[in-house]
């Protein structure tokens, strides 16, 4: 059985896209595939000239590290290490220099408004903290795109007003693109558009 069918979707640099439907619509399937964590059985994912299905497993990692980020709703920091060290990871493996990679982490933690708690592990932070390093860490490479599954299913009403603000922000300041899935309402009707999914398929 297909999950997707016939979608044709082109996401502009500097969008912040918003995908709704119902469960089962295959929106996070299709967050998924756009993401390079599953290759579709048919069909051409391109970033720019770059046809991403065609890249060997170790490319693909490489390609994603450095122009993919992921937001997930339960954030996903590993409990261990600061928010500063859990910010620092992807840049780490992507080879940046220890030092480069510290540098960069802290500036971001420091636009998010973190700069107080850097050295403080997820235990010690609030649902909207950990929220914020989980975008830090999405950040780190700059990506060409941050993905986001119901970023802001776990929050208050406040904290998921201040993230989503934070798109917004992100977007302003350095013309990130977002494409995020959401039964957020609010949220969606912000955006700059809204791609709605039923049954696989695009809903016109």
């Amino acid at each position: 059985m297909n999950v997707l069918k016939g979608i044709d979707l082109t996401i502009e640099k500097g969008e912040v896209v918003s995908i709704v439907g119902p469960s089962g619509a295959g929106k996070t399937t299709l967050l998924q595939i756009l993401g390079t964590l599953d290759k579709p059985d048919t069909g051409i994912v391109h970033y720019g000239d770059i046809n991403v299905n065609q890249l060997k497993e170790k490319d693909l990692a490489a390609f994603r590290n450095k122009n993919i980020g992921f937001v997930f709703q339960f954030h996903q920091l590993l409990p261990e290490f600061t928010a500063l060290e859990n910010v620092m990871i992807p840049a780490l493996i992507g080879r940046v220099r220890s030092s480069e990679a510290e540098k960069k982490a802290k500036e971001i933690l420091d636009f998010l408004g973190l700069s107080d708690r850097i050295t403080h592990k997820p235990a010690e932070l609030s649902g909207g903290e950990k929220q914020r390093v989980a975008v830090a860490r999405a950040l780190v490479n700059q990506p060409e795109v941050i993905f986001a599954d119901e970023p802001s299913g776990s929050l208050d009403t406040q904290n998921k007003a201040e993230l989503h603000q934070l798109f917004f922000d992100l977007r302003d300041q350095f013309n990130q693109t977002f494409v995020i899935v959401t039964h957020d309402e609010a949220l969606a009707k912000l955006t700059d558009r809204t791609i709605s999914m039923k049954d696989g398929q695009l809903a016109i």
